[in-house]
């Protein structure tokens, strides 16, 4: 393996603990909508809007796919940001030793600006991908894809850390290591499928990253 030089992030459950919020806002869609799907917000996790349309609300006109996503921005506009422990102050510390770093999230770019704003990470980054440049979301490596060509290195050169299962499988299939988070979902789901597995960031020192690079 290459040597790491640079360290990508998913956001929501990654960087900022925000998935609870969303699962309320996806699961009564779900029963508003009638979709039949048991903890319906699970399913979608990583998914971009336009995918989450096409896949589970095509049943309904163009209109009702306009007033949910428009329903999901509003709801985003009033979002907190809770960090998930430790996050800001690892990126920070990995910048610090000579890593890059890049946000890759299928969220659209409003929300991110927003999220910036509030969390004073404008700057923080080298590369941020959002939905606005992802044709092919989640579990697609498209976005992986394009964050390593944006920092002009090869997959081997990057470490990925995710939450979400169609994060991890679209970093895996960009040829990443993967890293998980077991905020949204357990440790023991995720231990097959990932490198390794932490609670949050609070314990994770640049020099136990280094162990796996």
């Amino acid at each position: 393996m290459s040597k790491v030089k640079a360290v990508l992030f998913d956001f929501d459950g990654t960087i900022a603990d925000t998935e609870p919020a969303y699962d309320v806002f996806w699961n009564n869609k779900a029963e508003e909508y009638h979709l039949g799907i048991d903890n319906f917000a699970a399913q979608i996790k990583g998914t971009t809007m336009p995918n989450i349309m096409k896949k589970y609300f095509s049943q309904y006109p163009e209109d009702i796919h306009q007033k949910i996503i428009n329903e999901a921005l509003a709801y985003e506009e009033k979002m907190d940001f809770p960090l998930i422990p430790g996050s800001l102050d690892f990126i920070r510390a990995l910048k610090k030793a000579g890593f890059r770093v890049a946000l890759v999230t299928s969220s659209e770019t409003k929300k991110m600006n927003r999220a910036f704003d509030i969390l004073s990470l404008k700057g923080v980054f080298d590369v941020v991908i959002t939905a606005d440049r992802i044709t092919k979301g989640k579990p697609d490596p498209m976005c992986y894809q394009l964050a390593a060509s944006d920092l002009h290195l090869t997959p081997d050169e990057c470490i990925v850390f995710e939450d979400a299962f169609a994060g991890i499988q679209a970093a895996t299939s960009a040829g990443m290591k993967v890293i998980g988070v077991s905020s949204t979902n357990s440790a023991e789901a995720l231990k097959d499928k990932v490198y390794a597995v932490i609670p949050d960031f609070r314990d994770l020192t640049v020099e136990k990253f280094k162990e796996w690079c």
